[in-house]
């Protein structure tokens, strides 16, 4: 049931000592070595000594991505250059990628994180992992990579896309579980049942999904359509990637490895730290990364954070699901609407598939969102007034959950873009100059 259960199931007393004890030494770790952290503790007087407490961590300042692009490429290496043995990078699609770097060490613990988390969906060494995540700069395919090698599992490295090969391999290889996007993920079912491939001729458990925002709906449909568990898995590259917190049997709440990563919930407007059940703006520190320690980052991903014992018996701190970003909340016609909100919307109608496109625009002085989704087969060869009405119970739908009216297109199966990677849902090109 456990990969590690002496650091999942440690007490309060025993785990807040742990942290501390690790908070002290990363901090002065990143102080002596880091002449970004050296500069900021200087500006406001702080020395690593006045960490005394758990509680002072508030005393060190944020760090923000912006902080790491102008340190690109490696200006917050803690160690020297002959030390770090990988290196990996975001997309960069909106500025400069963010740089972290590893060190030997660094990736044994990515490792056992990852591990970890294929224990907790009942991975054992004797099974085969499908690991469709992108290879390359991006961490989710080395990320889980690292970790099935560590638990001593078969890892098909794949790689996303080429979906026809995707589904002979999983047939062929009877596949244990599948991880990738939950994007990805619905696509492959979708294509399962386009290719006629029955349920019973493929031997998926599990699938562990992240890099993106999903729903319950969501995951709804990736179990039906792919016969599996799938859970929700967590990371990002500034911290490690994949691995910082997942799902365990319960589906409850993201397991935080809190050993190795402090979490804190803050008021996003005003930095203030949130309590247990609040939700906020979820702020990370690693506590044993030294190839690049992060400190106190800012990942404008909104969670809360559940302190009490799990029923499958950790005791880790763990984190709701990811509702949106205090960076992608679109404010439409005054309102502030997440797009997660618009994907629980549409996900609750038959008929349609979860594949969508939120297109905003402002032709003069106000908002317009017209949102595309694909409708089924069956739906789409309907007559028009069956396709008029589920177009009206998806704006009934939208508008109950975020308050909006919005103009709905029901699109031909296939028509929109699929992704391999990241999924690309909003595209708003309202001009605010």
């Amino acid at each position: 049931m456990f990969w590690n259960e002496k650091a999942e199931c440690m007490n309060k007393d025993e785990k807040e000592a742990l942290q501390l004890e690790r908070l002290k030494k990363t901090v002065k770790h990143a102080y002596e070595n880091i002449e970004f952290y050296k500069k900021r503790f200087d500006e406001i007087g702080l020395k690593p000594e006045d960490i005394k407490t758990l509680k002072d961590i508030e005393k060190i300042p944020f760090t923000t991505k912006s902080d790491l692009r102008e340190a690109y490429p490696l200006g917050l290496l803690a160690v020297p250059r002959e030390e770090i043995v990988e290196v990996h990078a975001s997309s960069g699609t909106t500025g400069k990628p963010t740089v972290t770097a590893y060190t030997q060490d660094d990736l044994d613990i990515w490792g056992e994180c990852i591990a970890r988390g294929l224990k907790m969906v009942g991975a054992e060494k004797e099974y085969i992992i499908q690991n469709a995540y992108g290879y390359g700069l991006f961490t989710g395919g080395f990320g889980i990579h690292h970790g099935g090698n560590k638990m001593g599992a078969i890892t098909l490295p794949i790689s996303a896309g080429n979906t026809k090969r995707q589904l002979d391999t999983m047939v062929d290889f009877q596949s244990d579980i599948l991880t990738c996007t939950p994007s990805y993920a619905a696509y492959l079912g979708e294509s399962r049942e386009k290719a006629g491939i029955p349920l019973e001729d493929i031997n998926l458990k599990a699938g562990i999904h992240g890099a993106e925002m999903w729903t319950g709906e969501m995951r709804k449909r990736i179990e039906t359509s792919l016969g599996i568990k799938a859970y929700n898995i967590y990371g990002l590259t500034e911290v490690m990637g994949p691995g910082v917190a997942q799902e365990c049997g319960e589906q409850n709440g993201m397991h935080i490895q809190d050993d190795h990563f402090y979490p804190e919930i803050i008021d996003s407007d005003t930095g203030e730290t949130l309590n247990y059940g609040e939700k906020g703006e979820l702020v990370l520190t690693s506590l044993t990364k030294t190839g690049m320690p992060i400190l106190r980052f800012r990942t404008k991903d909104l969670t809360s954070l559940i302190g009490e014992k799990c029923e499958c018996g950790r005791t880790t701190v763990r984190m709701t699901r990811i509702t949106g970003r205090s960076d992608d909340m679109l404010k439409i016609k005054g309102v502030m609407v997440f797009p997660s909100q618009i994907e629980k919307a549409l996900l609750k109608i038959k008929g349609i598939s979860p594949n969508y496109m939120i297109h905003v625009t402002r032709p003069d002085i106000l908002d317009e969102v017209e949102v595309k989704v694909e409708a089924s087969k069956e739906l789409f060869s309907d007559e028009m007034k069956e396709m008029e009405r589920v177009e009206k119970q998806i704006q009934a739908s939208i508008r109950s959950e975020t308050g909006l009216r919005v103009d709905v297109t029901l699109c031909e199966p296939d028509s929109l873009p699929r992704s391999e990677g990241k999924a690309v849902r909003v595209i708003d090109e309202r001009n605010f100059e």
